[in-house]
């Protein structure tokens, strides 16, 4: 396995020499504790196929680690080895798959620093969000562990008949978990938890650009107790070469999987075939909209953690910012101000708000974006270059003026640049907001509650921020509408995602 160079960005090194040789030893110790290898029943091992890839650090563009990489072989047998254990595992007392949970949530929370500097290593994000996905991701450990003794069917009498009617809810089956790299650690907790919950097999595969993380959570899982076989995590090279034998398997009976769109949708094609359970947490277009009766200092700290939260690489951040034509220019002249004041540079250096993309190819498509909205008439506010040296870094970006036939406007922009659109009525809003073809999240700031309700009537969106730029929470059902995708994960439906309902008649006593 490689190591974290000495290399730090030229942005934000406020460290001493002293105190960046103290942190490279800590970060080589660290690595060191990560598997590098696929975790098939219990043990860590070699991939069959012999390859292996390279983690790079976005913030410096050097390799930090070399991991084993899975093939076709390698993921039917971490199938096999779900499907060995799932009758046993669906078997267990659900205060004990609860404890599992509740052991994990606490190893995660001890374990907190190492794993904020395993997320902001290969993903880039400054350490004090990576400390705060930590807080959030283990929530759902908590969250489900609370929920797995909660699996309640119903009883009732046919209305007709009068014959007892019993239901209940029965572990789906091996799952297949595909996560992204965007959030390494709570989108791993917030599939593995429930299916841990449920009583189902897992089959994880993390992606390639950040792996790490989610091989130190499944150590984790091992180390509060999970069972040889529960879990199995394989990444590699190639994702279709994992997923795809997976997916032709019949035992298989769940695919989740969170990332872009057109995967899902290719995903979906794939699920078809052997009519596989799905969650689908796909695209995301998040219209941020701004009312004339907005407090706009709310509304731009609003905006700062919808839009630059995880560096803007979050399915949920704000995309399109709509503001009413009385407040356009005070708004958007705050929030440039605003955004000036992030701090660009190495997300493990002190003062950093800001951090690297996570690769070359998500600076090239940031770039293509600003430069259409320019070359169509945009002003950019504050920003809009790529930043020169190490790493992959673009400047936190304002644009105004672009017209909505912009690519800013039309396509997630996934990274920090926030495109700003006028409107002048309520109802104009509401259709700005809803032309696309997606259907993920959604941010209202206006002072009117009665606003609110028409708003949730009118949006075409799985979730709504009321006032509040940052709404994701454990207990909260997170998902989309439209191609945004399908199911819930978090709150009691998340863990309804890992079950089937199960009816029984009874014969009538009488």
């Amino acid at each position: 396995m490689g190591y974290l160079g000495l290399q730090s960005h030229s942005f934000g090194c406020c460290s001493s020499p002293a105190s960046r040789w103290g942190k490279v030893s800590h970060m080589k110790e660290l690595l060191a504790k990560v598997p590098a290898g696929l975790l098939i029943n219990g043990e860590w091992v070699d991939s069959i196929t012999g390859e292996t890839y390279d983690v790079k650090n976005p913030a410096t563009g050097e390799v930090i680690a070399t991991m084993q990489s899975a093939g076709a072989e390698d993921a039917i047998k971490a199938l096999d080895a779900a499907c060995a254990v799932q009758k046993e595992w669906a078997q267990t007392p659900a205060r004990e798959r609860s404890e599992i949970l509740r052991r994990a949530f606490e190893l995660v929370t001890e374990r907190a620093e190492e794993f904020a500097t395993l997320m902001t290593l290969e993903m880039g994000k400054p350490l004090a969000e990576a400390h705060g996905e930590v807080k959030y991701g283990a929530e759902y450990l908590r969250w489900f562990g609370e929920e797995a003794a909660r699996m309640n069917g119903r009883f009732g009498h046919a209305p007709d008949a009068g014959f007892p009617m019993l239901t209940r809810r029965k572990p789906v089956g091996p799952c297949l978990l595909i996560t992204p790299w965007n959030f390494p650690l709570a989108m791993a907790t917030r599939k593995v938890a429930p299916a841990v919950a449920a009583g189902c097999t897992m089959v994880l595969k993390s992606a390639r650009l950040t792996p790490l993380t989610a091989q130190y959570f499944a150590q984790t899982m091992l180390d509060a107790g999970l069972p040889s076989g529960v879990l199995n995590v394989v990444s590699g090279k190639s994702a279709s070469a994992i997923s795809n034998p997976i997916m032709e398997d019949r035992r298989l009976r769940k695919i989740s999987f969170t990332g872009s769109t057109p995967v899902g949708q290719k995903l979906l094609a794939k699920a078809s075939e052997n009519v596989l359970r799905t969650s689908m947490e796909l695209g995301g277009n998040a219209p941020f909209i701004v009312f004339e009766d907005a407090d706009l200092d709310a509304a731009v700290k609003g905006a700062m953690g919808a839009k630059m939260r995880n560096i803007g690489e979050a399915c949920t951040a704000a995309n399109r910012f709509l503001v009413h034509s009385s407040v356009i220019d005070e708004f958007s002249a705050k929030f440039a101000a605003a955004i000036v004041e992030l701090k660009v540079g190495n997300g493990l250096d002190d003062g950093v708000t800001c951090g690297p993309m996570v690769e070359q190819d998500a600076v090239d498509h940031i770039a293509e974006l600003v430069d259409d909205a320019v070359a169509r008439g945009g002003r950019i506010l504050v920003g809009g270059k790529r930043v020169e040296g190490a790493g992959y870094f673009y400047e936190p970006t304002v644009i105004v003026d672009a017209p909505i036939e912009s690519r800013v406007f039309r396509e997630e922009i996934f990274g920090p640049v926030a495109p700003i659109f006028p409107f002048d009525t309520e109802a104009e809003a509401v259709e700005l907001a809803n032309d696309t073809e997606y259907g993920l999240a959604s941010y209202v700031f206006t002072q009117d509650p009665d606003r609110m309700y028409r708003m949730s009537d009118g949006l075409e969106f799985g979730l709504m921020g009321f006032n509040s730029g940052v709404i994701s929470n454990a207990a909260a059902p997170f998902g989309g509408v439209k191609h945004s995708g399908m199911g819930r994960e978090g709150a009691a439906e998340g863990i309804e995602e890992y079950t089937s309902l199960q009816y029984i008649g009874v014969k009538n006593p009488y």
